[in-house]
């Protein structure tokens, strides 16, 4: 059977879905997945519309049944979904009555093996209940940690069951090859597709990779502890602070940084006194090319760093300096386009006298910093991301710079920001 991509459609609003649909099904998908935030949205009514919108095409509802599993098929499958997922997690009564539902009602059970423990186990035990497929799934918060579904698995599958598997979860244009080669029949694809400006491009794209042709994606990337650096450039402190829930953000630090300047690094933090330099010169010499260097002077008005320091900290690699206190000589600093934050610039400096330490746990801005954790600074202000939660944090705020990138393309076609996001359907009901 030559393999068939699956557009899935996670999102909440079914008007924009149906958009996006025809121009994945212009670009060469076949199948039109109704996603599982879709389905919690907007009911029936959007497997409804899909079926009606795409005769030709199958429907498939990720309602991802735990339970009553005959009763949500028939629910489904009279909505006109040709395929509903049932969770390899479920009884097997469940996936059961749900097999013996789609028989009756012409609709093809798919069970997903998300968070199953051992997947090559229980596919074989869900292929004798009679499900038609059977689904290798890294969900998206799991992917959110750089995890991606694994090739090898996916290949033991293949290997032990007859009927076809499917495989989902952060699946790109250069990395599907690999799921086509282990065995996959279903390639499932979200936001490789739907979080673009070109979905038809992408889609087609996609085909041409599921053909074994090399096609580069930056599109739903996801980034591991050694790309965090080219993650965290890619996106802005807007995005990070949606992606974080609004925590971390560096509080009363102005950005003294050239237009469109970025700052990114790992944090050597330093605590001084007010008006005393000594510490923060000598965190230079102990940094490491990429590091942010972060002073706590408790907001002190005198000064603990200049020019000659920046010059010095861009020699040794310094990605830029964060000062909860004072700053001097901000036009030759601008100058010399290195990124500086700081509470207040003031034209008078103090004195070196060596209080305080290097390497220390800080308070910044009302955070605390630690050093590892990561600084990034743009016009709109200062973030700090703890070191164990970077990896997570850097691919959701890609996600959100990748759907702010879609939205963008739908108001550059004459939409509008409210329309994408249907706001006056989603308010309060009072």
């Amino acid at each position: 059977m030559e393999p068939v991509l699956q557009v899935a459609l996670d999102m909440m609003q079914l008007k924009r879905s149906v958009g996006i649909a025809k121009e994945a099904v212009e670009g060469g998908a076949d199948w039109i997945e109704v996603g599982t935030p879709l389905i919690k949205s907007e009911g029936t009514e959007a497997v409804r519309t899909m079926k009606r919108t795409f005769p030709g095409r199958r429907i498939v509802a990720d309602t991802k049944t735990m339970d009553t599993g005959a009763f949500e098929v028939e629910i489904m499958a009279k909505a006109g979904a040709d395929i509903v997922t049932v969770l390899g997690l479920a009884e097997d009564s469940t996936i059961s009555e749900a097999v013996e539902s789609g028989r009756k009602y012409g609709t093809e059970i798919m069970v997903d093996m998300i968070n199953v423990p051992d997947k090559v186990r229980r596919a074989k035990e869900v292929e004798k209940l009679g499900v038609a497929y059977i689904c290798l799934h890294m969900g998206i918060d799991t992917q959110m940690r750089g995890e991606e579904a694994p090739v090898d698995i996916l290949r033991e599958i293949v290997g032990a069951v007859s009927v076809p598997v499917a495989v989902a979860g952060g699946i790109t244009a250069d990395t599907v090859p690999e799921y086509i080669n282990a065995g996959a029949y279903d390639i499932i694809v979200g936001g490789g597709i739907t979080k673009t400006d070109d979905i038809r491009g992408a889609a087609a794209n996609m085909k041409k990779a599921m053909k074994g042709l090399a096609i580069d994606s930056v599109v739903a990337k996801k980034y591991t502890e050694d790309d965090l650096f080219e993650a965290f450039s890619k996106v802005s402190t807007c995005n990070i602070s949606d992606a974080y829930h609004k925590k971390g953000v560096i509080f009363g630090l102005h950005p003294y940084i050239q237009r469109n300047a970025k700052m990114v690094g790992r944090a050597l933090t330093v605590q001084t006194a007010n008006g005393d330099w000594a510490k923060p010169v000598e965190a230079i010499d102990l940094a490491k090319p990429g590091d942010v260097i972060v002073v706590d002077v408790g907001g002190g008005p005198i000064a603990v760093w200049g020019e000659l320091a920046s010059n010095s900290a861009m020699n040794m690699g310094v990605k830029g300096i964060v000062i909860d206190g004072a700053i001097r000589d901000i036009d030759d600093i601008q100058n010399l386009g290195f990124p500086a934050f700081a509470r207040s610039a003031v034209p008078c400096a103090g004195e070196a006298k060596g209080y305080g330490g290097i390497g220390v746990e800080i308070t910044v801005g009302g955070q605390r910093v630690r050093t590892g954790d990561w600084i990034i600074g743009d016009e709109s202000g200062l973030i700090v991301v703890p070191k164990e939660e970077a990896v997570e944090v850097a691919n959701r705020a890609l996600d959100v710079h990748e759907h702010e990138t879609r939205t963008r393309e739908e108001i550059r076609r004459g939409s509008t920001l409210s329309k994408v996001n249907e706001l006056s359907k989603w308010e309060p009901v009072k």
